[in-house]
């Protein structure tokens, strides 16, 4: 029950073969045997019950909401929710109850939706292997895997400590842990220059960044307000489709959400492919992508040329200065954005008081860690006056190009491009804090925070196993506010690259007859 889709669920609770409180207390226990993985912080299990009890009472009177309605879903910890602890992962807000909600967040409560909990994450969202927050790193479940086991790993027991457990990418990895170990059905996370779409190919679910602006921002707290959109993380693209219809719209709490109304869509399969014109960057084609990742992207590009489309090398000449970019931009809006957090009016308050200043210092000192310190100081560094000129207005015209390539690109006549999502398939924890944070934040956003600057929708669906049986994806980058031909695509392509189910082992049963298939037909 808890492996089929968001859609298919729905049709089962409004069938009545399962209830919104028998389908809540399937996934609060299975939180509960999957604690291991780290993917929660807070388990929100009264509220859920009662929202199920709620739920269950309209069902009974034929009064339902949408599709949404009863369908258990998790949140990022670093949205607000009213009544629920909302911590960032960090010091400096833990303990902090936010009075409201986040509007994406309200959204799924109007529709029905149970929030089952808050999930972990890099502190204030800052990593790329959901390794850096003070509730400790969470932990991939294709690490317990059948198909992962049965090629690197001779002890199967899923609770043994042993060091081949694996990351799950970040900054949203509890989230995506959360979906792709089936404890929910649909997860919001953030995506500031890849957050959602990494862990999302790295646990093996699809990870969508909508176009900056369809979503509110609302109660998102932020980290780089020019670039921050909330993620969707789902088991196929269809729920994606769902998901985003609820969320997006105009919020007038938000002032960078677009005016034009929303209208949510079905997503068709599209049987002719040869009206499709795809691009292939050039410049993705970047050191340190495996040998592995690149095979896979060249045979998605056949995919599509034997199906009709039109393929083309594409250039998008300003890629080379995009992490640098994206690094001097990002750490200054950081450098603002932490500003507020003070020890004066929410979170943490050190107690040495000897004077205002040392309050401030003492506070933060104690409140961020040494990631969320880096970034501060680096973006303070850019926006100094001497330097403000030569880092940060530098780096914003080049931000501009950049968003340029892809506006000619799209202009030229390409509909979608398709690139890698990550360089390789996920590497086990021991290997990932080889390297420090800023490093590893820089190799893994490679191919995804252009997107963000350009403030384009991606979506990145699980296309194929690697040779140690883990996931990889590929990306779609579509053009601005054209989700619907971005997912219709992506749907297209999903359906023709049959990835398998994650095989649980010693979590789920193991006489359970899997909907997909056991293997990839795509990397056979």
């Amino acid at each position: 029950m808890l492996r089929v889709s968001l859609r298919e669920i729905s049709a089962a609770l409004k069938e009545g073969q399962v209830t919104p409180t028998e389908l809540c207390q399937r996934c609060l226990s299975f939180i509960k045997a999957t604690k291991f993985l780290n993917a929660y912080i807070t388990i929100a299990e009264e509220t859920a019950l009662k929202q199920a009890e709620e739920s269950e009472e309209r069902y009974r009177r034929g009064q339902i909401l949408g599709d949404l309605d009863g369908i258990p879903v998790a949140v990022k910890d670093n949205f607000n929710t009213a009544g629920i602890e909302t911590t960032c992962a960090s010091n400096m807000l833990k303990g902090y109850i936010p009075p409201y909600n986040a509007t994406v967040v309200q959204k799924l409560l109007d529709q029905g939706a149970v929030l089952l909990g808050k999930t972990n994450l890099d502190e204030f969202a800052m990593g790329s292997g959901s390794t850096d927050g003070i509730f400790g790193p969470v932990r991939n479940p294709w690490s317990y895997s059948r198909q992962y086991r049965d090629k690197c790993v001779q002890n199967s027991h899923p609770e043994k400590e042993d060091s081949n457990w694996l990351i799950t990418g970040g900054s949203s990895g509890g989230s995506a842990a959360a979906v792709s170990s089936f404890t929910c059905f649909a997860a919001l996370g953030s995506d500031t220059g890849g957050s959602t779409r990494n862990p999302a190919a790295h646990c093996g679910v699809v990870g969508l960044k909508p176009t900056y602006g369809l979503i509110s921002r609302h109660g998102l707290i932020p980290l780089v307000n020019s670039m921050d959109v909330p993620g969707i993380l789902t088991r196929c693209v269809d729920d994606a489709a769902i998901v985003l219809g609820v969320l997006a719209g105009h919020d007038p709490k938000d002032s960078t959400t677009v005016q034009d109304p929303f209208k949510s869509f079905e997503l068709t399969c599209f049987t002719d492919a040869s009206k499709l014109c795809i691009g292939i960057p050039k410049e993705y084609h970047a050191p340190g992508l495996s040998s592995e990742t690149l095979a896979l992207w060249s045979k998605a590009a056949d995919l599509f040329e034997n199906a009709g489309a039109k393929v083309i090398e594409v250039s998008l000449p300003h890629t080379r200065y995009s992490v640098v970019c994206y690094h001097v931009l990002c750490t200054s809006e950081v450098a603002s954005n932490m500003a507020r957090f003070d020890g004066l009016e929410y979170g943490h308050r050190s107690s040495m008081d000897k004077s205002t200043e040392v309050m401030y210092a003492a506070t933060r000192r104690e409140g961020f860690n040494d990631v969320v310190r880096g970034r501060i100081l680096s973006g303070n560094y850019f926006l100094l006056k001497q330097n403000y000129e030569n880092y940060f207005i530098k780096a914003q015209k080049v931000r501009r190009l950049i968003a340029k390539d892809f506006v000619n690109v799209f202009h030229s006549g390409i509909d979608v491009l398709l690139t890698p999502t990550t360089l390789s398939d996920t590497i086990p924890y021991v290997e990932f804090i080889k390297e420090d944070n800023r490093t590893r934040s820089a190799q893994d956003d490679i191919f995804t925070q252009a997107a963000n600057m350009a403030g384009l929708p991606a979506i990145t669906v699980p296309t194929a196993l690697s040779e140690k049986g883990l996931p990889v994806g590929l990306q779609f980058i579509g053009r601005a506010f054209q989700e619907q031909q971005l997912l219709t695509v992506a749907k297209w392509f999903e359906k023709q690259v049959k990835f398998p189910m994650i095989q649980l082992q010693g979590i789920m049963d193991h006489g359970h007859t899997d909907s997909h298939h056991q293997k990839s037909a795509f990397f056979s």
